[in-house]
């Protein structure tokens, strides 16, 4: 693949849509991640249309916990230019890790969350595929990446998001809020403290709509203050929810 003013070394990652390059930006000097439609989807005018409006909003948006974006391109192929990231993905870091994440380390990696989601909903957007494989943990900080599927506050069609990570009420569908982005925060924090998924299991297409989450103080010991959090960002009903301000609080 060819980029004007970039040098495309290796791909990363592919998934069902898209494909994750390593290349090199001649203008800054320096290696970036470079998104862009796989092949046999450049035909798909929705797919490059949302990975269009993905690397426009990433460039509008800026915190120090969130990937940024430095260029959209569409031709010769529409792609997002993006920073590189020297760490690894939680998913990965809990995987490899023999030894869980401590309570601190938790205490700091749910602060981060809190911190660029609460940026996020203060600028009028949801998330809403918060998951392990979707958080850097780069040098010590947290970064969120990948607002494929971000949007504004609203109804939203069943389904939307990663089937064993979603909140119930968008594997529902109608309405969704910022409580939503909460659960998402409260599954990646029960993950990253157990190494098991809070929902994952194959008899149901979404099992959050059929069981609670097993409380964290079963599956290892924590600060009760810390598991309580974490457990009150996975109650079905969003109301119950903490708002990212007193899940902060909570955390501290």
């Amino acid at each position: 693949m060819r980029l004007p003013g970039y040098t495309v070394r290796r791909r990363l990652a592919r998934s069902e849509v898209l494909d994750v390059h390593e290349a090199w930006s001649h203008e800054r000097g320096c290696s970036v991640v470079v998104k862009t439609l796989r092949p046999d989807r450049r035909g798909d005018d929705a797919a490059a249309r949302a990975l269009r409006r993905e690397g426009r909003l990433l460039r509008r948006l800026e915190h120090p916990h969130l990937v940024r974006a430095y260029d959209v391109l569409v031709d010769p192929v529409d792609a997002v230019v993006l920073e590189t990231l020297g760490g690894e993905t939680l998913a990965h870091l809990v995987r490899r890790r023999r030894r869980r994440l401590s309570a601190a380390e938790l205490g700091f990696l749910g602060g981060h969350l809190c911190s660029v989601v609460g940026y996020l909903h203060g600028q009028g957007w949801l998330h809403l595929d918060l998951k392990p494989s979707n958080v850097v943990a780069d040098g010590g900080r947290a970064k969120v990446i990948d607002l494929s599927i971000a949007r504004r506050p609203g109804r939203a069609r069943a389904g939307v998001g990663t089937w064993c990570y979603l909140a119930p009420e968008q594997a529902t569908g109608g309405e969704v809020g910022r409580p939503a982005d909460v659960w998402g925060i409260g599954v990646v924090l029960f993950e990253a403290a157990t190494g098991e998924r809070a929902f994952d299991d194959d008899e149901h297409e979404f099992p959050q709509l059929h069981r609670r989450a097993d409380p964290v103080r079963s599956l290892r010991r924590l600060p009760r203050a810390l598991a309580d959090a974490i457990d009150g960002c996975l109650e079905p009903d969003p109301a119950a929810r903490p708002t990212v301000p007193q899940l902060v609080a909570a955390i501290r």
